[in-house]
């Protein structure tokens, strides 16, 4: 409703420009009629204002096609300098002609491919060369009417390559825009897939291993039915983003805290490898931006732990502060075996951006003895916590 409401605006405003500019079109052809019947007689006004009103028809309905308009303005004072100069009529250039070729140009200047922008300019200069040169040789020393139409229509070219770069800087500044926001949401979804997904598989795995078993096949089945209704939990968070109508920084797709760390460290403590987690000695007040890239960083590590470490016994989550540093530290003692980060893999790509978006650093790789590490420090900006 919101933006069917701003291009009903938009509209408006489009037609008000149009109905503007026919009224003074109207007006300057009006007054250029009665100064050229006043001081030349007869019906010298008659051909003068109908270059103008072809002119300025073009310059009024340029919208359905610049190409066209323009070609029409620039061969309407093409011809009338010749028949001007053969009829003997008046020579100067016309205020409204040289209005509406200046409009005409600049939208053409504006928005049209830049070669046919380009001929339209320089046909636009030529066009307009030879309309003063006409009235040059009435008055060699020129007239002040000259001068005016030639800065008119200088400026009408800057004004067009002005809104020229302003339309294409903001349509770079959009696209950036656009893909941030694909990064970002490719980001969340390979967050709460990867995770979610690889504690269905890990589930499903034990509960093939331990077959009759009722009791802890129970167990297991339980694990799975919690992690794919947390997978959908999350999924519907990340659907919410898309439907939502505010800015996507008002709110946090998953608000998270300590107590939620807590809660993700336990719950994979459950069915893996034991995992300590240490955290700084006061509750921490972190801002959401960087309480939610922690819980994320911390996320994305122990599904790789479950995914690639080769039997490990202890995964250590540390979290210290350092003034306004921050630093997030996950390792593992797993034995040596496969390369953690396979090629064509998006989980340590995604965990850079979301540290470096915050000005942080993030280093992952072996440890000298076994196992791996994960190692990002984040500054930690003054502000509310989250």
């Amino acid at each position: 409703m919101i933006g069917v409401t701003e291009r009903a605006g938009v509209g408006a405003l489009r037609w008000a420009g149009r109905a503007g500019l026919a009224a003074l079109l109207a007006a300057g052809l009006t007054v250029q009629a009665v100064g050229i019947a006043a001081s030349w007689g007869g019906g010298y006004w008659i051909f003068d204002v109908a270059v103008g009103a072809v002119a300025g028809t073009a310059a009024v309905c340029r919208h359905r096609s610049r190409t066209v308009a323009a070609a029409v303005g620039l061969a309407a004072a093409t011809l009338a300098v010749p028949v001007a100069l053969v009829a003997g009529l008046p020579r100067e250039p016309s205020p409204t002609l040289a209005l509406a070729l200046a409009v005409l140009v600049g939208a053409a200047v504006r928005a049209l491919p830049p070669r046919r922008a380009t001929g339209v300019a320089a046909a636009g200069f030529a066009v307009a060369a030879g309309s003063w040169s006409a009235a040059l040789v009435v008055a060699p020393g020129g007239t002040n009417l000259v001068l005016l139409d030639g800065v008119g229509f200088l400026a009408a070219v800057a004004g067009g390559l002005l809104l020229r770069l302003l339309d294409l800087r903001r349509r770079a500044v959009a696209e950036q825009v656009r893909r941030d926001e694909r990064l970002a949401l490719a980001r969340e979804l390979h967050d709460v897939v990867a995770h979610h997904v690889t504690g269905i598989v890990l589930h499903t795995q034990a509960a093939r291993l331990v077959g009759a078993d009722g009791e802890r096949l129970d167990e297991a089945l339980a694990r799975i039915e919690t992690a794919g209704a947390d997978a959908l939990t999350a999924m519907r968070r990340v659907l919410g983003l898309l439907r939502d109508d505010r800015d996507a920084g008002e709110a946090d797709p998953m608000p998270v805290g300590v107590a939620q760390l807590r809660t993700l460290v336990g719950r994979f403590g459950a069915h893996g490898p034991a995992v300590r987690l240490v955290l700084p000695d006061a509750e921490p007040g972190w801002p959401a931006e960087v309480s939610s890239t922690v819980y994320r960083l911390v996320q994305e590590a122990l599904t790789n732990v479950a995914r690639h470490a080769v039997q490990p016994a202890e995964v250590v989550v540390r979290v210290t502060e350092d003034g306004p540093h921050l630093t997030v530290t996950v390792t593992d003692d797993g034995a040596p075996g496969r390369p953690r980060r396979r090629p064509g893999g998006y989980g340590l790509l995604g965990m850079r951006e979301r540290i470096e978006a915050l000005g942080g650093t993030l280093r992952a790789g072996p440890r000298p003895d076994a196992g791996w590490s994960v190692v990002a420090t984040v500054p930690v900006p003054a502000g509310e916590p989250g």
